[in-house]
């Protein structure tokens, strides 16, 4: 049974919350601000966080910062009626998983949960912070990457799918998986969103770390 922390201050949606999480199957704890809410993300085992950014003591993006640079590694929905598109972003850059504006439907936020959930159990033990695949090294707990022992600077999306790339190093991985697995909810397969992603990764890593596999998609391969 998953838990998940819901961090909101507005009683009737943590109300809406709890209740629609409960009977799914969930098990929920409440926050109702952001000091709370780092006491219990850093100290218990919670499987995802809601969180809101309108929180009375901190903006929440701040604490999205924060929680990362403290190792916090579960998946975070951002759940806000901040709908600009440079919130979007700015959440994303963070280390935001996805981000739902208010109003929203139950149904669609908890498509967004299973796809967030799915993916950090594809993605392995959480105890397995660290992963080599020849000069690139990704620490999880510090959200960092570096090549051949030089850090490099990546977005929040392009480190999930260097993450996802290698826990399936040597595996061809389709365009479909790689949405479903890096963006779940947020893009159709007809997208090219991947392709411009593995462009960019091949820019900051190196060049020759992902294959393409015509017709199939993508592989990273073994480096030396």
């Amino acid at each position: 049974m998953s838990r998940i922390l819901i961090v909101e201050d507005e009683p009737r949606i943590v109300s809406f919350l709890v209740k629609g999480l409960q009977a799914n199957g969930f098990t929920t704890t409440h926050a109702p601000d952001a000091t709370q809410a780092a006491n219990l993300a850093l100290s218990s085992d919670f499987d995802l966080m809601i969180l809101d950014l309108g929180l009375p003591d901190k903006d929440g993006m701040v604490l999205l910062g924060e929680l990362r640079g403290q190792g916090f590694g579960q998946p975070i929905i951002v759940l806000t009626a901040r709908d600009d598109i440079h919130d979007k972003v700015h959440g994303f850059e963070a280390g935001a998983d996805d981000y739902v504006t208010k109003p929203f439907r139950f149904e669609e936020l908890l498509a967004r949960i299973k796809a967030r959930l799915r993916t950090a159990h594809l993605m392995g033990n959480s105890n397995d912070n660290i992963l080599t695949i020849g000069p690139i090294m990704l620490d999880r707990l510090t959200r960092q990457v570096q090549v051949s022992g030089k850090p490099v600077d990546l977005s929040a999306r392009e480190f999930t799918l260097t993450e996802t790339f290698m826990r399936h190093a040597g595996q061809v991985l389709s365009r479909e998986q790689l949405l479903d697995l890096v963006w779940g909810y947020d893009y159709d397969p007809g997208s090219n969103i991947v392709d411009v992603y593995v462009g960019y990764l091949r820019k900051k890593l190196r060049s020759d770390c992902i294959e393409t596999v015509r017709g199939m998609g993508y592989r990273m391969l073994s480096l030396r």
